[in-house]
């Protein structure tokens, strides 16, 4: 008997994919949602070793590039099917910090039709959190989570969901073993400069964590996972981790003095090549927080992406918390921020009408945020506004938002008024060039439309338009009875127009309108 399938029934929009592209491991997780619930259908890992290839410039090497793209060819296979919505592809510390990035983003995009988001080390921190507390029965516990990745060491604080604290130090288990024991072998010598390396990193942060005084501490990816396998086969079977207990394995690696010594069937031969500097940074860990004990959790930042992707607390959700958070620790003025925010959805939502395009779903949000928070910096100094605004931006933890994100954002509010400078606009992988300059245009006009903070100017007095042929040229018609009582505006859209032409050949052409309703229409 053949049991019909109803063609119409999808099963693709029903499943949802995280590729997390680590320093050292690549990991593919696809799971599906069941009433409500995520069922985890499928798993796949590849040592990769991105960070391995980097040079002393921060450059990755064309083999470590070709190892990973084959890598992401492999995991294509089991993904190009799925929708967009379906799929988050993040990348950390070898991608954040590698100076030619944009090169393996370019190659991967022909490979999978996603886009790459290159997540900040906080960031990294906090979904880290959420991929544990998200499946961890201690739900009222404060916890320490820590994971020792290829580049980077993540650690966050919080309880049930919520996040206290998050930070991320540039060492990680790759990164390690290459500075203190390139030649695979393992001596008192370097392994004690190596542990005082990482407790040097930690001595800054180590009071903050430990004020929130944390309860239990969570370890969780490949690294801790070793550890703990490696416990396991020595007989300590209980699953806790104690400083004593890795002095146990700091002995045994030390009396096997190489790598090629380890005999152990608990660990691959590529975690093993790697292993002495996730110890050192552990144990660093250890003493400098003061742990007592390690549990070990498998659940790690592919589970927290996807855990965000599918419950109700939406990406926006939390940018949107972040950006408010931010305007009240800065005291910025609400009345001035909406009224500039209602004029950039007013001239947004005629850009999206005109161009009859698809927009990258983040491009409406960000520019809103960026009107919320272009004074964040008055505190400052008003002269240098852009500047200091851009600089706090730049330089704050901003959970929601990933590196490109961010990048965006400080580029939006460095650019609102004066100047506008090529080196002041950098290269996105994941906005179009075109957009992101229409955009600063449409800030920068709803800025200084407002900037005599008015409280009696409508929006329909102004109309944009841009030219099909040239979306960078643009004509704002305004009301004439409203031009003729705000001069000062028509004084600064004059100077505007200047700032305009010196940023290559731009173009803003001003119509006084008699008829708006005409314009609108």
């Amino acid at each position: 008997m053949v049991i019909p399938i109803d063609p119409r029934l999808n099963t693709y929009f029903n499943e949802y994919a995280v590729i997390d592209l680590g320093s050292n491991t690549f990991h593919l997780l696809v799971a599906r949602e069941v009433n409500h619930s995520l069922q985890v259908i499928y798993e796949l890992k590849k040592s990769v070793r991105l960070a391995d290839g980097l040079s002393a410039e921060n450059r990755l090497s064309e083999q470590s590039i070709t190892r990973a793209l084959a890598c992401l060819t492999l995991f294509s296979e089991r993904i190009k099917q799925l929708p967009k919505k379906n799929v988050r592809i993040v990348a950390t510390h070898a991608l954040r910090i590698a100076q030619n990035s944009d090169h393996f983003l370019q190659a991967a995009s022909e490979i999978l039709p996603y886009p790459i988001e290159i997540i900040s080390g906080q960031e990294e921190a906090r979904l880290i959190y959420l991929g544990v507390a998200a499946h961890s029965l201690l739900k009222k516990e404060t916890k320490l989570v820590i994971d020792i990745g290829g580049g980077s060491t993540e650690m966050a604080v919080g309880v049930g969901l919520n996040v206290l604290l998050v930070d991320s130090q540039p060492m990680g288990c790759v990164s390690y073993t290459e500075q203190f024991f390139s030649s695979l072998e393992i001596n008192q010598t370097n392994f004690k400069n190596a542990k005082h390396t990482a407790i040097q990193r930690l001595e800054k942060i180590s009071p903050h964590i430990k004020s929130l005084s944390f309860h239990y501490t969570i370890g969780t990816s490949s690294t801790i996972k070793a550890f703990h396998n490696l416990l396991i086969e020595m007989g300590i079977t209980d699953g806790i981790i104690t400083y004593k207990r890795l002095e146990l394995l700091y002995h045994y690696f030390l009396s096997c003095k190489t790598v090629s010594k380890i005999k152990s069937k608990a660990i691959s031969d590529s975690r093993k090549s790697v292993i002495f500097g996730g110890l050192a940074i552990l144990m660093a860990l250890f003493e400098t927080l003061e742990i007592p004990h390690l549990h070990y959790c498998p659940h790690a930042l592919r589970n927290g992406v996807l855990y965000e992707m599918i419950k109700q607390l939406s990406m926006d959700d939390i940018r949107q918390h972040t950006a408010l958070t931010l305007s009240t620790q800065y005291h910025i003025d609400r009345i001035h921020a909406q009224r500039v925010m209602d004029m950039s959805k007013h001239f947004y939502q005629q850009w999206q009408r005109q161009a009859k395009t698809k927009f990258n779903h983040s491009l409406e949000s960000l520019l809103y945020w960026a009107a919320l928070l272009h004074e964040i910096g008055l505190n400052i100094n008003h002269a240098s506004i852009h500047k200091h605004s851009a600089y706090i931006l730049r330089n704050s933890n901003l959970p929601g938002f990933n590196q490109e994100q961010q990048q965006l954002l400080v580029t939006l509010v460095r650019n609102h008024r004066k100047s506008l400078k090529p080196e002041n606009i950098p290269n996105f992988t994941l906005f179009d060039h075109q957009h992101v300059m229409i955009l600063i245009k449409i800030l920068r006009l709803a800025i200084l439309i407002n900037k005599q903070r008015q409280q009696d100017l409508p929006p329909n007095a102004f109309q944009i338009s841009f030219s099909k042929h040239d979306p960078q040229r643009v004509e704002l018609a305004i009301d004439a009875d409203v031009a003729q009582k705000n001069q000062l505006i028509l004084l600064d859209l004059r100077q505007e127009q200047l700032y305009w032409q010196q940023y290559q050949n731009g173009q803003l052409n001003l119509k006084i309108a008699t008829d708006m309703l005409a314009i609108n229409k």
